[in-house]
């Protein structure tokens, strides 16, 4: 079996069971076939519950395959889990730029919220959602004013709904 290569204690929740992370390079490697993948990836979910690689790979795998509505479930489960280790409030909304080091790129766990975020605002606009993906990148930009996590761009097309093609 392979082995988990180590992975700090700081670093979205410290280390991966060798069993959960056989089970997630099993679902890449079955990426195709989705019976195959999905099973890999719930019994890498039951090796290391809620684990953030485990979470991660759930949302790459639906995210990939177009399942958006999934991949915004864990989305979901990601920012709570993003928001409890870094101490934050459950509701994004009520984040405030000082209460994490979101502007420190070292921040390991705050960049992690922030990447997050991004996700979910991507996800609700592609779903439809115009208003809250808007929330989450302004959100985005009063954590990140510097905007290393790249928020402005989907900011930008927010702006531009409704305007016509120049094609």
């Amino acid at each position: 079996m392979l082995e988990a290569p180590p992975l700090p204690d700081a670093l979205l929740g410290g280390g991966l069971p060798s069993a959960a992370y056989h089970h997630l390079c099993a679902a890449g490697a079955a990426y195709h076939l989705d019976a195959e993948a999905e099973r890999h990836l719930s019994l890498a979910q039951a090796a290391a519950p809620g684990h953030a690689a485990v979470l991660i790979a759930y949302y790459r795998y639906y995210f990939y395959k177009g399942r958006l509505a999934e991949a915004l479930h864990i989305a979901r489960l990601c920012l709570a889990k993003a928001a409890a280790e870094n101490n934050l409030p459950s509701d994004w909304r009520l984040v405030a730029a000082g209460d994490a080091a979101f502007g420190h790129y070292e921040a390991v766990l705050p960049r992690f919220f922030l990447f997050v975020l991004k996700g979910y605002a991507y996800l609700q606009m592609r779903l439809g959602n115009l208003e809250e993906g808007e929330a989450a990148v302004r959100k985005l930009l009063e954590l990140d004013p510097g905007d290393k996590i790249g928020a402005k761009v989907l900011l930008a097309v927010i702006q531009r709904r409704g305007e016509a093609d120049d094609d």
